[in-house]
């Protein structure tokens, strides 16, 4: 299945700057692996220790996989999954 994978500006320097990355998986977790095995530097920004780091959030059609099953959230065909970091300010 092949899943689109959007990466906010703060993130394309580990993607050669692309601001979309297509991947296939079932879940949010398998999808970030294919994309982190093209774009290893992209990992360490985004997860530690297998899991996603508290700055880091991840949508599915709009919806926080925090609330769901993690990344073990599944994902169709199509599907979109928008990183988003968390930026301090006011």
């Amino acid at each position: 299945m092949s899943v689109t994978v959007k990466i906010p500006s703060q993130l394309r320097a580990a993607t050669g700057n692309q601001a979309e990355l297509e991947a296939d998986g079932a879940t949010v977790g398998e999808v970030l692996d294919a994309v982190f095995a093209e774009h290893g530097d992209l990992k360490e920004r985004i997860t530690e220790e297998g899991e996603l780091r508290r700055f880091v959030n991840v949508y599915v059609g709009g919806e926080d996989i925090r609330y769901g099953e993690g990344l073990g959230t599944a994902v169709s065909d199509g599907n979109e999954i928008t990183i988003l970091p968390a930026v301090a300010g006011g």
